[in-house]
């Protein structure tokens, strides 16, 4: 598992993960929170290369919880 970035908000039912670096998931790699419980599906990369923002399909019910929360690729 390798730390995909920290959750910063929702936006059209998506959520928003700011990524630690350059390096970011591929699109339809599984999220997991710190429990190991799948959070969401990875959709969309966008913003600058040197640390950008990846798009999150939620497959939990709230998923503002997840704000200013890291989550993680599964790998």
């Amino acid at each position: 598992m390798k730390r995909a970035g920290t959750a910063v908000g929702t936006a059209q039912g998506l959520v928003v993960v700011r990524t630690t670096d350059e390096t970011y998931p591929d699109i339809g790699t599984s999220l997991v929170d710190e429990s190991l419980d799948t959070v969401g599906r990875v959709v969309d990369v966008f913003g600058p290369v040197d640390r950008p923002y990846i798009a999150v399909t939620p497959t939990i019910e709230n998923p503002a919880l997840l704000v200013s929360k890291p989550v993680y690729a599964r790998e």
